[in-house]
């Protein structure tokens, strides 16, 4: 096995990496008219790679941050819920690269013990093999193989999804490192008296056969059935009534609770009952646990197969007997039932105690039922020598931490409150796998006397013990054993003079879904302050789960899954990153709806078409000519003003991780401030003849376009460098460009009241003009009345605005201007406009028009009118639409009047 402390990813074609360096300096003019999503994202990742500009350390004055990525399995394929957890980060990073962090964002994979060997296990059942044919050895030679490939894959997807990783750091959590740290923190916690080995009721899969966490525990609703059956005492006086959802387990019962306050059996407590099948004596107890006042208030004890049995039996001191073996499979202990499976146990022992009488009664039954999470198996609570956590002495720093106001900060904050009820309550955690594929658990056993050593190595268990018949222990760590050591082991501890941990620890957030609070984001705070006496990063950032378009989870049962790979096949992988991180609100679950991918792919395509435009009207500009100062035109100053506040506005939003509302203002400022509005103003100077004028605007148009262009890199960052790199510029590349900041030189309130005086002027126009029906083709007329001289002023400045936009024949603007006798009229805040109609419609054939408009809406009112006079109608129709059909009518009412209105205005 390689040593994979450093694994690096493989490096993109370096005839690619070449080429997009040839290209890395575009002319304006080579923009090609349309966007090729597949070649561009090729290209410069390429180059990206190829010149380093992910590595961390090349800003050893800056301020570090640094993110770990949530470690993908290496179990297959990422799934579209991964698309977002890691574009949310390199939308973090890419934008702190940006801003001049010294960044690190760390790449890795997990082992992931169960869920590995389950797949590989499944490959070599197609060959008709199992582990045990091939030996531990050969196995893991397998599962390796198995890990190389789909490391391969994972490293490919994060290409083709644009994410800036620093490879030369890349981890695995089982690398020699890793390997190093865990077996660390096993020894230490073991000294500590926070580690144990003890026979206790764990939860079991018998597919996988290896113990599980709590949280390893689906609990799903299963029809099921209660048994109701009569226990005898011994000495024929009676008989007690328990019920049980597992009969099969009653061969492991050692005795009946009571609660020792239920007057029915106070005199029954210490009484002796014959268990039914198997005949065994066993005794009637009395425990507080016990709810009286719950079914007949007496219930059957398990020890083996319960945890709260497990704890009334070492109350009472009661035998432990365990009826099944590792498999499900009932054993020795079962007597007749050997060798039945646990299902067809119960069918059995159903029939016999119903054949015996015993049995009183069957009723159905709802209940909650554990599945492994990585088998889907039904769990069995189980007696077994397991290795465990005390987990309440490790949780006390962090909710004291927490509590104190040192804590990790979460978004959403409600998950805080998640996190605390969780630490608070937790219990011991069950570490032990009995798998394969992990890290072994550094102990060993003498094979003469069964001493046990806990030690880094085999080496040192012979040395502190003086043994030489040491076997080490056969089973493997629980996979979140070696994850949750993730944000410090993988900067180089337990080495603590190590470089990068000592500049990159703690981490500034952690980015995962609120699944896996319980699992990983708890164990990782305790766990960095048990061995580095620090929270292991700042922030927490919960997102939700990618549903479907209906807001179901995806599964494979119901074939809904989303490729992320697909997503970008289709539409790029801008589109797909754009729609995900803009379309997610922290904590909430996001449905994926490929429309609105489309509509991300076609707002791409807008941003490529406005700065195609641009570049053929920067021809010649070289970055020195680019000066937004001095004299500039109202349009002009509204952009840079709108620019600055919107760069402020954004800056802040990724601060707090509102990528949603990010993602409304880059989109409102890019398509309707830039292209709907600043552009087609910029036309009129660039097509203009005045030279002075048209450079100002060139410099604006240049300079508001690479400023826009690096607020949505971290978002979109293929097509911006594709863009970027055909702008006048400095720098390699857009990745490095610095982020907009906020200059209050720009802020220019006086020219955005300016402006949205025209923008008002110019929408009452058009919305003059489709009342109607007038095309913006036909010129017209228009008179403008201004409410003061300041608002004059400002449409005389303008004028040229005013004439090229709303299409005018004539226009005259004035404090008192003549007023038509015709007209139409819309008022603007400090004007009135005023549109002869004469310049606007032939009279005669819109009253025309309009009268055919009249009989069709004589036709829909007597329609609903006669309609409602039906009284078989109104009689049996349903109330809610007897008022709909009465709204049709007040509606077709009011539109005829008004149209009749405009008739008669009309004739006038």
């Amino acid at each position: 096995m390689a040593d994979n402390n450093n694994a690096a990813a493989e490096l993109p074609n370096g005839q690619e990496a070449a080429e997009a360096t040839a290209s890395a300096n575009h002319k304006q003019s080579d923009m090609p008219t349309t966007y090729d999503p597949g070649a561009a994202e090729k290209k410069w990742y390429a180059y990206w790679m190829e010149k380093g500009f992910f590595e961390a350390g090349k800003r050893p004055d800056a301020e570090p941050y640094s993110i770990v990525i949530p470690p993908p399995n290496v179990t297959g394929m990422l799934h579209i819920g991964h698309a977002l957890d890691f574009t949310l980060q390199d939308v973090l990073i890419r934008t702190k690269r940006m801003q001049g962090y010294d960044t690190l964002w760390l790449p890795g994979t997990d082992h992931a013990g169960i869920a590995t060997q389950t797949k590989v296990e499944q490959k070599l059942r197609q060959q008709g093999i199992s582990r045990h044919d091939l030996g531990r050895e050969k196995f893991l030679e397998q599962v390796w193989a198995w890990k190389d490939q789909y490391a391969e894959t994972i490293h490919d997807q994060w290409a083709k999804m644009g994410l800036s990783l620093d490879y030369s750091r890349e981890r695995f959590t089982f690398d020699d490192g890793m390997k190093k740290a865990v077996s660390k923190v096993f020894v230490e916690l073991y000294q500590k008296g926070l580690i144990y080995r003890g026979k206790r009721i764990i939860n079991w899969d018998p597919a996988a056969r290896t113990a599980l966490s709590d949280i390893e525990v689906e609990y799903k609703e299963v029809n099921g059935h209660l048994y109701h059956l009569r226990y005898p005492l011994k000495d024929g006086s009676g008989h007690i009534t328990v019920a049980t959802t597992r009969p099969e387990t009653m061969l492991g019962d050692t005795a009946v609770a009571v609660h020792p306050e239920d007057e029915r059996y106070k005199d029954l407590i210490g009484k002796t009952l014959i268990l039914p099948i198997t005949l065994r004596e066993i005794p009637v107890i009395a425990d507080e646990y016990v709810d009286k006042d719950f079914g007949s208030g007496a219930v059957k004890i398990t020890p083996a197969h319960d945890p709260n049995d497990f704890e009334m039996g070492v109350r009472h001191n009661l035998p432990q007997i365990n009826v099944m073996d590792e498999g499900g499979v009932m054993n020795e202990e079962a007597g007749a039932y050997q060798g039945m499976d646990r299902s067809d146990c119960r069918k059995a022992i159903v029939a016999d105690l119903k054949e015996q009488g015993v049995l009183i009664s069957i009723e159905d039954h709802v209940h909650q039922v554990g599945h492994s999470e990585r088998s889907g198996a039904v769990v069995e609570p189980y007696l077994s020598t397991q290795w465990f956590v005390k987990m309440q002495p490790l949780a006390e720093a962090a909710i004291a931490a927490q509590k104190d106001g040192d804590g990790v900060h979460f978004v959403p904050d409600r998950f805080e409150k998640t996190y605390l009820n969780w630490i608070e309550n937790v219990r011991d955690w069950c570490i032990s796998r009995q798998l394969w594929w992990g890290h072994r658990i550094p102990a060993w056993y003498s094979e003469s006397t069964g001493e046990l050593v806990v030690a880094h190595d085999e080496e040192e268990a012979r040395r502190i013990s003086g043994l030489s018949d040491l076997k080490q222990d056969e089973d493997v760590l629980d996979t979140w054993f070696s994850s949750n050591l993730w944000p410090f082991a993988t900067l180089g501890w337990p080495d603590q003079d190590s470089s990068d941990y000592q500049r990159y620890y703690p981490n500034n957030v952690l980015v995962t879904g609120y699944d896996i609070i319980y699992f990983w984001v708890a164990r990782m705070i305790f766990s960095a302050m048990e061995f580095t006496g620090q929270k292991p990063f700042s922030d927490v950032l919960m997102h939700g789960l990618v549903r479907d378009a209906e807001g179901r989870k995806m599964s494979k049962s119901l074939g809904n899954g989303i490729n992320p790979l697909d997503v970008i096949e289709q539409y790029g992988a801008d589109a797909m990153r754009y729609m995900i991180t803009t379309g997610s609100t922290a904590g909430q679950d996001l449905r994926f709806r490929m429309e609105k991918v489309e509509q991300a792919r076609n707002f791409a395509n807008k941003i490529w078409n406005a700065s195609r435009f641009a570049l053929m009207n920067l021809e010649g500009v070289a970055f020195e000519d680019i000066d937004i100062t001095g004299e500039l035109g109202t349009a002009d100053r509204w952009i840079l003003h709108r620019l600055n506040e919107t760069s402020r506005d954004i800056t802040r939003l990724i601060d707090s991780y509102e990528f949603g509302e990010t993602g409304r203002l880059l989109y409102n400022f890019i398509w309707d401030d830039l292209c709907d509005w600043y552009i087609e103003f910029a036309k009129l100077s660039l097509y203009g003849a005045d030279a002075a004028a048209k450079a100002k605007t060139q410099s604006v148009l240049a300079y508001v376009l690479d400023r826009t262009l690096r607020l949505i890199h971290p978002f979109m960052p293929f097509i911006t460098e594709e863009i970027w790199q055909h702008l006048p510029h400095q720098g390699e590349s857009i990745t490095l460009a610095e982020w907009p900041k906020y200059d209050a030189a720009l802020e220019n309130p006086q020219a955005v009241s300016e402006m949205n005086l025209l923008m008002d002027i110019i929408r009452a126009v058009r919305g003059i003009r489709a009342e109607v029906n007038a095309p913006m083709s036909k010129k017209v007329e228009l008179i403008i009345k201004a409410g003061s001289q300041d608002t004059l002023d400002i449409i005389s400045r303008n004028d040229n605005y005013i004439g090229r936009f709303c299409n005018t024949s004539s226009f005259e603007a004035g404090l008192a201007p003549q007023t038509p006798d015709k007209m139409m009229s819309a008022v603007v805040t400090g004007a009135e406009l005023l549109l002869p109609l004469s310049g606007l419609i032939d009279i005669d054939q819109e009253i025309i028009r309009l009268e055919k408009e009249v009989q069709t809406l004589n036709s829909e009112v007597e329609r609903v009118e006669k309609k409602l006079s039906n009284q078989g109608f109104v009689a049996k129709a349903p109330a809610k639409v007897i008022e709909e059909e009465r709204a049709k009518q007040a509606d077709y009412s009011d539109r005829r009047e008004k149209v009749l209105a405009r008739i008669a205005e009309l004739r006038g």
